[in-house]
């Protein structure tokens, strides 16, 4: 790897752990990275994954003062949300090379626009648990929500840019209300999905080593960075950069890969 290469790696993986924290979408930046210095589709897929999987630990430490009011929970998603990542998993490296291909540009867009209604989603959800009594237990819908999660998590297993807005729509629609319990419990299950894929990708030889090692430590600093300080960060203008960095990689993934 060059200088060049090298810093581009570690910068984009810093930017993704920062956006992972605050929004999710972080994938939009590190796996086209890696596609553009010439990574494989799948490798630079299972690569990026694992990268920011082990970098969410400086999430979840940012978020380690929510841990315990989130816990409770635990028993309720965790279990769906390991069974439909290694779904998506087994799904990822039963494909062809050349149908992840293909479909990359795809995914790519989907999670572009996810991340784009990411704001008018929270919003909405925001304004309707503050008009609503209902409490978080006993919600009615929790089945429908945990199916919800269990396909988010074949997603998330599979891609899994995007995953972050629709785990908080989930937490959303069952009626939580703290926007920082929401993304404790988004972190620790997207670790949770993420690593289940990224245990498989590694044992199916798909992790490009070195590239894995240097984003890595970039993924780190971002997401401890961002989830400590994410209140003190302009979101509305990150939003509105990455949403264009989406738009843009879209369009190269259209034309490069199709």
């Amino acid at each position: 790897m060059s200088w060049f290469e090298i810093a581009s790696l570690l910068i984009a993986a810093c930017a993704a752990g920062a956006i992972n924290a605050v929004a999710g979408g972080g994938t939009l930046i590190t796996f086209p990275t890696l596609i553009l210095f010439g990574v494989p589709p799948l490798i630079a897929n299972a690569t990026s994954t694992l990268a920011l999987v082990v970098g969410m630990v400086g999430s979840l430490y940012g978020y380690r003062s929510h841990l315990a009011d989130v816990k409770p929970w635990f028993t309720t998603f965790i279990p769906v949300s390991i069974a439909g990542g290694w779904i998506g998993s087994i799904l990822l490296t039963r494909s062809s090379e050349r149908m992840f291909t293909e479909l990359v540009p795809y995914l790519v867009l989907f999670a572009t626009v996810l991340f784009m209604l990411q704001g008018v989603v929270s919003g909405r959800l925001a304004r309707r648990v503050q008009a609503s009594d209902a409490s978080v237990t006993g919600r009615p819908h929790l089945l429908a929500a945990l199916l919800f999660q269990f396909l988010v998590s074949i997603y998330g297993g599979y891609f899994g840019a995007g995953i972050g807005i629709l785990m908080l729509a989930t937490l959303g629609f069952m009626g939580f209300k703290n926007i920082h319990q929401m993304n404790t419990l988004k972190s620790v299950l997207g670790s949770l999905i993420n690593l289940v894929a990224a245990a498989w990708f590694t044992a199916s030889g798909l992790i490009d080593w070195p590239r894995m090692a240097l984003m890595t430590a970039g993924a780190f600093v971002g997401y401890y960075i961002a989830s400590t300080y994410a209140q003190r960060l302009p979101q509305k203008s990150v939003r509105h950069l990455i949403s264009f960095i989406g738009l843009i990689i879209t369009a190269v993934m259209f034309w490069k890969l199709r």
